[in-house]
């Protein structure tokens, strides 16, 4: 969600300055631009060096360089970057920025700058709660300055604790994701904000005693990345998650579930959607009797009997829904053979708009990859993709359905 950013990382004179080192990573890690800027201070603590490794950018330390000055490089940084982020940000550095103090490159990149600026505040708590340091907060908050934390917890002083450590780097990373998502909202500048998207992803688990269940082969890689990518978009989004071992998206409201069944529920709470994604693997069928024991070979060489029953359509339930039904439905359909013709019949009988279309045959290396090669079908015929990482085909499938909104509502 911040690709394609390009961020001014202010490190100022603090022992939390040895974080930056992993903030700078899960910056990149989220496809930013690192620009960092070290004050004196912060050199005491950590090293350009190890900044600019890390970053793989310059790193700018002084307001009088003469190479970096010759064409007013603190102006540069100040306006052609989309954010600034100060991280740690001292008490010393806070009452410069109020009282309008430019005295080196850091706080005169800052009194210049008219792009958001977000601060990660790092002190002793005496000093966080001084009524100078309050005063300050205040100021800068009149004036729009955005805040990240302190947090409570040990100081780096023997026995001191208390309000006053810096957020940790993964929490600095989504605030800054959360104001530049914001801001874009406020100018209009993201496709789908207003809209609530509603996704399923991953595989269901279907229970046939306390220790086994049917399952489908799904990482659920590729819906947490339409997830992602709709939140990035403006979006509201919700979605519902079988079984999966990666993480949670980021600002997304997410409901795990087990089973088809819990999904279906799951799915119908929480319409009304603008867009439905529906991309988990649900599994076709469950046993009608859940052993309550686990099931024991006999000795006699034979299976157990298992009836199955077909678990409700969620796709086809609610492309049929009379009034819940979204202004854009979108399915997915994985298979093995026949891809196009099957995925055509899925697209006309479940009342779908867009149907994803895939081979999962497990030569593809599609089913737990991070790749995939999709074909969309939909009642104006086949689109071929070519092969991407799943976050682009997510980015993508999210920038069409945008579009596609935006065309039906005009």
């Amino acid at each position: 969600m911040l690709a394609g950013k390009e961020i001014v990382l202010i490190i100022s004179g603090g022992i939390a300055a040895y974080k930056s080192l992993d903030l700078i990573r899960r910056l990149k890690e989220r496809g930013a631009r690192v620009v960092p800027i070290m004050t004196d201070g912060a050199q005491e603590f950590i090293t350009p060096l190890a900044v600019g490794a890390l970053s793989a950018e310059k790193v700018f330390t002084n307001l009088f360089d003469r190479e970096a000055e010759h064409d007013v490089g603190h102006i540069r940084l100040a306006r052609d970057h989309d954010l600034i982020l100060v991280a740690p940000a001292t008490a010393n550095l806070m009452a410069k920025m109020a009282h309008g103090i430019a005295d080196d490159l850091a706080t005169a990149v800052l009194l210049a700058t008219d792009k958001p600026v977000l601060l990660a505040p790092a002190m002793n708590p005496k000093m966080w709660q001084n009524p100078a340091t309050l005063k300050n907060l205040d100021i800068l908050r009149q004036r729009g300055i955005a805040f990240i934390g302190p947090a409570s917890g040990e100081m780096a002083e023997k026995g001191e604790a208390g309000v006053g450590r810096m957020s940790e780097p993964l929490d600095i990373a989504g605030a800054a994701e959360r104001l530049l998502r914001d801001q874009a909202i406020a100018a209009g500048k993201l496709p789908m904000a207003g809209k609530h998207v509603l996704i399923t992803s991953g595989p269901t688990h279907e229970p046939i005693d306390p220790v086994r269940y049917i399952a489908n082969r799904s990482s659920g890689k590729q819906g947490h990345a339409l997830a992602e990518a709709a939140f990035a978009a403006g979006a509201r989004v919700t979605l519902v998650s079988g079984p999966v071992t990666i993480p949670d998206p980021d600002h997304v409201t997410t409901i795990h579930v087990e089973s088809a069944a819990e999904m279906m529920a799951a799915v119908e709470q929480n319409l009304p959607a603008d867009i439905a994604i529906m991309a988990a693997a649900v599994a076709d069928w469950r046993v009608v009797s859940e052993g309550d024991q686990k099931i024991k070979k006999d000795g006699s060489g034979k299976p157990p009997g298992l009836e199955l029953t077909e678990n409700p359509d969620i796709l086809r339930t609610i492309g049929h829904h009379k009034t819940l039904r979204p202004s854009l439905l979108i399915g997915f359909a994985a298979e093995t053979q026949d891809l196009i013709k099957n995925a055509a019949a899925k697209l006309e009988r479940k009342r779908a708009d867009w149907i994803v279309a895939n081979d999962v045959s497990p030569a593809t290396g599609i089913m737990g990859g991070d790749a995939n090669t999709i074909r969309l079908v939909s009642a104006n015929g086949v689109e071929d993709w070519p092969a991407m990482d799943k976050k682009d085909v997510a980015r993508q499938l999210i920038a069409r359905a945008a579009e596609m909104l935006s065309r039906d509502k005009s």
